[in-house]
């Protein structure tokens, strides 16, 4: 037998490291069902409460009646439509940038992106807590892969080398929820001549003017930043992803990027609905000051139960557990009192840094946060 599955599964969940796909009932909000039962979610990364609003879905609905279905082709073929330029010129309009490139995701934007632009010659510079799509593209690609400890500016300029390849860092950090210095990347690619790209998946749509992301929010110029990726997915309540940057860079992956050539481009109904979603994300700002008023709430009722949730000052609040049993069994108490929080363990984050990560999105209110932070507190002292 070529292939021992009964093994690696056995020994999977003997560490307490066992993945279980969870059948949601409803649709993504406040609360979710899940095998007939409700719960207060605090897994989802619909940070604005997008996902389930009624403005959004009649963008969907109308979208649907004008495109259809589906792309039904490449977008170098006839799957390239209208609807997706247009949303490609909101983009760009936006965030202040010269030109954008849409996928259907995130993974495959950043895997798009190493695999087209790094050869032999170059070098990649990856934070070590970069998410898994761009460590496993900077793993299979042919340029050599150096990681600098997290957020250390000192350790990554002792490793740059002038003009040879890319830095590679999130936005915000989708486990732990701090930010990127952002300027200070930015000084270091220009200071050494190589680029920067950033992946602002989780600070699209939250943080900055209009949403516009981790640069805005920081007061970074879109022009320090040579390649950025976000996605839908998150605060916008939609699905897929775009590459932004020069016009020259966006033609290079139309023309070199495999990604993007040889698959079934989005759906031009997706891409109309998500041009009107973005009109309402830029004009969302009652509903960032909301979220931060939450993640204010939060993070001073958790310090007032003693516990360090460290730097992070966004949607993403993550509580560090240390042992992955630990963090299910604590996950599970508090399912029992009716919220849903996932534990978070290796090899998605470092062995021994298993968590319950805790997002907040618009959709929560202040009663959420109190029964939340009680339920916490009784898990712990109990554990």
């Amino acid at each position: 037998m070529p292939f021992d599955l009964t093994t690696a599964m056995q020994e999977r969940a003997e560490q307490g490291l066992l993945r279980k796909r969870q059948v949601l009932q409803s649709a993504q909000a406040r609360f979710i069902q899940i095998d007939g039962r409700n719960y207060l979610n605090f897994s989802s990364n619909d940070y604005l409460g997008l996902a389930s609003d009624p403005q959004v879905t009649e963008f969907w609905q109308s979208a649907l009646l004008t495109w259809g279905a589906g792309s039904g082709a490449s977008p170098l073929v006839t799957g390239y439509s209208k609807a997706h330029e247009q949303l490609e010129t909101s983009i760009a309009e936006w965030l202040g940038v010269e030109a954008v490139l849409l996928f259907s995701t995130g993974f495959a934007a950043n895997q798009a992106i190493i695999k087209a632009l790094l050869e032999k010659k170059h070098i990649q510079w990856h934070d070590r807590l970069n998410h898994a799509s761009l460590q496993e593209a900077g793993a299979q690609s042919p340029a050599r892969m150096r990681r600098f400890h997290h957020n250390d500016m000192d350790h990554l300029a002792s490793q740059l080398e002038p003009e040879t390849g890319l830095i590679i860092s999130e936005g915000v950090f989708s486990m732990d929820g701090d930010q990127a210095p952002c300027a200070q990347l930015a000084a270091l690619a220009k200071l050494s001549g190589n680029w920067l790209m950033l992946d602002d998946a989780h600070g699209i749509g939250v943080l900055g003017e209009e949403g516009q992301g981790t640069l805005s929010h920081q007061g970074v110029s879109a022009s320090d930043v040579h390649i950025r990726m976000a996605t839908f997915g998150k605060a916008l309540g939609m699905a897929g992803a775009f590459v932004a940057g020069s016009r020259s860079l966006i033609d290079y992956l139309i023309n070199f990027s495999r990604d993007y050539v040889y698959s079934t481009h989005m759906p031009p109904a997706q891409a109309a609905a998500i041009a009107d979603v973005i009109q309402l994300v830029r004009k969302a700002d009652d509903k960032r000051e909301h979220l931060q008023s939450l993640i204010r709430l939060f993070r001073q009722r958790m310090h007032g139960i003693g516990l360090n949730l460290g730097e992070s000052e966004t949607a993403i609040q993550p509580l560090i557990i240390g042992d992955a049993n630990q963090a299910l069994s604590l996950a599970n108490q508090l399912r029992a009192q009716g919220l849903w929080v996932t534990a978070i363990r290796p090899p998605t984050v470092p062995k021994g840094t298993a968590r319950l990560r805790i997002t907040l999105t618009a959709a929560h209110q202040q009663e959420d946060i109190d029964q939340l932070c009680n339920a916490l507190e009784k898990g712990l002292c109990n554990g």
